[in-house]
């Protein structure tokens, strides 16, 4: 309506302005004087101008008949589009600039005057190809789904617009939750253009959702071929598909499979803690401890990790503590002071009842990086060392509290994940669980504490023997009272001084 009543106004304003200059042009004096070839005539201004105005028209009219003679004598030599290209040359002219409008329009971020004039360049203009693109994606920018998707599916039929199409409605499928489409759409535009980045990252997640490994590890291969990814990127992401297709084969009790996998993924990638810890198990269960102490020591070196120390202590389950405390410390002389082995060493020295040792292992973590594990373990070193029970439910409240140390927590979105897996559970992240403290610890480590009865042993044989253990009335352990069973926010290692001596 406003828009009607400013063209109403415009229109009057300038038949005013006309008629205005045309009564001033009456009102002149003088005039203009023609003369050729001894003829003179003689103009009024209102004349001269009438006149400047019919030669200019029929300048234009000479110019345009000129044109289509020539497209005429082109057409008699032979040219048979040369009429037709003359008499289509205005409706092209509008066409290109509706269309010039629609991609600015597009980029300024005005959809639906991008529709406006993807609308009006398709009618002047024979560019499918062009002009149905323009309309999908601004009906994509102004949330129009089904005649996006309409567009993308006209773009089907022409083979220079197949990959646009498929693309494009892979993306309105992704949007909506159908994985399994969008997965045979993706796998279609990467057979169009193997080459594409984009198609080549969303055909790689939607392949490891699906777990289907073999695929996602065809699909990471001609990432790195066509130069989308760095070499040493892909050997880790490779090393971890291989990982997670041993996981697959291990779950279907296909073990020869599962070995062998697991033995690539860690030699693809040593420091990939999961591959390390299950090639391991696979030289365990096939006898060859030697093997596995290597993979383990190695992996150690580049990354000590609970999980890492779990696995070294099943090479021998049935040894005794002083016996586990030496041959661990072949583990951890290639990373002594870091945080994980002065851990596992203040556990290894608890269970073997040196306490002072294990104080000195431990060092200062318990008050320069205090976590729910350092805590508890002090708990338990106070206690072996006949501390009272309030400094030793002191130390087990605090580490109630406490963050929860390192954990798989993801890169990206900084879920946290009780056991490490290829894929985020919350953002469907691909290869970004690191074992790290996550932003705001309080999830309870899944690992911590807990792994101390791995190290020393099964807790079901100290049942066994538990009959024939000493009297040890004026050791009370917090496993033994309630209330400190209550406050422990897991097995805590405090447990293992219960161990009996040989």
């Amino acid at each position: 309506m406003l828009w009607s009543l400013v063209k109403i106004i415009v229109f009057v304003a300038l038949v005013a302005a006309a008629t205005l200059g045309a009564s001033y042009l009456l009102d002149m004096q003088g005039g203009v004087l023609i003369a050729m070839g001894g003829i003179e005539i003689n103009l009024t201004p209102i004349k001269a101008v009438i006149a400047a105005v019919l030669l200019v028209l029929a300048v234009w009219l000479f110019l345009k008949l000129f044109g289509l003679l020539i497209a005429l004598l082109r057409f008699i030599n032979g040219d048979e589009t040369a009429l037709s290209r003359y008499f289509d040359r205005n409706r092209e002219r509008k066409g290109y600039e509706a269309l010039s409008d629609g991609l600015m329009a597009l980029a300024s971020g005005e959809g639906r005057r991008a529709m406006s004039k993807a609308s009006r360049a398709e009618r002047f203009l024979d560019r499918p190809d062009l002009t149905t693109l323009l309309t999908a994606q601004a009906a994509e920018m102004v949330g129009d789904k089904d005649k996006a998707e309409a567009a993308y599916k006209k773009l089907l039929s022409d083979d220079r617009t197949r990959f646009v199409g498929v693309r494009g409605i892979m993306k309105q499928k992704l949007a909506a939750g159908d994985t399994d489409t969008a997965l045979a759409l993706a796998e279609k535009a990467f057979a169009i253009k193997p080459g594409h980045e984009e198609v080549q990252d969303t055909l790689l997640r939607l392949q490891a959702q699906r777990s289907d490994w073999k695929g996602a590890r065809a699909t990471l291969k001609a990432k790195l071929r066509h130069g989308n990814l760095p070499r040493d990127v892909h050997r880790r992401r490779d090393a971890v598909l291989a990982l997670s297709e041993a996981k697959g084969v291990f779950s279907e009790d296909g073990t020869i499979e599962s070995r062998e996998a697991a033995i690539e993924a860690n030699k693809l990638s040593p420091d990939l803690i999961p591959a390390a810890v299950m090639a391991a198990r696979s030289y365990i269960d096939q006898g060859q401890k030697r093997y596995a102490a290597r993979v383990l020591k190695k992996a150690w070196e580049a990354a000590p990790h609970p999980d890492l120390a779990a696995a070294f202590a099943e090479i021998e389950p049935d040894e005794t503590p002083q016996e586990r405390l030496k041959r661990f410390q072949q583990l951890v002389k290639s990373a002594p002071n870091h945080r994980e082995s002065r851990l596992l060493m203040a556990e290894l020295n608890i269970a073997a009842e040196d306490f002072p040792e294990a104080r000195r292992a431990l060092g200062d973590l318990a008050s320069e990086n205090p976590d729910a594990r350092t805590l508890t373990i002090m708990a338990a070193i106070e206690r072996g060392e006949g501390a009272p029970d309030a400094i030793v439910k002191g130390w087990l409240a605090r580490a109630v509290s406490a963050p929860r140390g390192p954990q798989w927590t993801c890169e990206n979105c900084h879920h946290i994940h009780a056991h490490w897996q290829p894929i985020c559970d919350n953002c469907g992240a691909f290869d970004t669980l690191a074992w790290k403290t996550p932003p705001m610890g309080e999830a309870q480590a899944p690992v911590g504490t807990a792994m101390l009865p791995l190290i020393v042993g099964q807790i079901e044989d100290w049942g066994a023997d538990a009959p024939d253990r000493p009297d040890r009335e004026d050791e009370d352990m917090p496993s033994s009272e309630p209330e400190d069973a209550e406050i422990l926010p897991s097995d805590p290692p405090s447990q293992e001084p219960e161990k009996p001596k040989e």
